[in-house]
């Protein structure tokens, strides 16, 4: 691409930068922004700012926050013996949006991949156990997407909590094998949810 301005040029290849944005996208996003008022494109740059700057994680599920404890963890009309253990912020919103679970989340940051570098020492996996051991947690689901890395995880949380008094359940199977929690369209997600299983059997035979 040529342009006639270094601005124009150097706003594209910021948004550029963004996953699943290439330069003709990221060109059309300057160009709409250009044809804004000036204080919409404050009000909007503003936004932008305040949330990377200013944006915290919960103390207790990590997830996103505008305080030490998230709006889901503080809210008493929830479910507080049921705890979600999900990969991401976009799992927690993707299950949110079927409004079929009342519980609570714990965000792991990511799931078991030797091959990438991840580790346990990476995830969340440490403060979930001091969680259950110090909360009456009487549910655990897993709701990892269904890959190898995904049942590798739920299967080395099993065996870490072994033995503390929880249930540990897992979603159905109404996700494919290999497919991401978050692009699951929402009837498929909470019938998952709906119907989950216990991995009782599944830990203590080491399947």
């Amino acid at each position: 691409m040529i342009f006639s301005s270094k601005l124009i040029e150097d706003a594209v290849q910021e948004f550029a930068k963004l996953p699943g944005i290439g330069k003709k996208t990221a060109l059309r996003m300057v160009l709409q922004i250009l044809k804004m008022e000036k204080g919409g494109v404050d009000a909007f740059t503003t936004a932008i700012s305040r949330m990377r700057n200013e944006i915290r994680f919960c103390s207790q599920c990590h997830n996103v926050s505008d305080g030490d404890i998230c709006a889901i963890c503080s809210n008493p009309s929830r479910n507080h013996s049921q705890v979600c253990v999900v990969e991401t912020i976009r799992d927690v919103i993707a299950i949110e949006s079927t409004q079929q679970y009342n519980g609570l989340y714990h965000l792991l940051g990511g799931i078991l991949s030797p091959l990438d570098g991840i580790g346990p020492e990476q995830l969340n996996i440490e403060t979930l156990r001091k969680r259950i051991k110090d909360n009456q947690i009487e549910e655990l689901i897993m709701a990892l997407s269904p890959t190898i890395e995904g049942d590798t995880t739920v299967y080395y949380i099993a065996r870490q909590i072994q033995g503390l008094p929880v249930k540990i359940t897992t979603i159905a199977r109404g996700i494919s094998f290999g497919g991401e929690l978050e692009y699951a369209d929402e009837m498929t997600l909470a019938r998952s949810i709906a119907k989950r299983q216990p991995i009782e059997n599944y830990v203590n035979t080491g399947n």
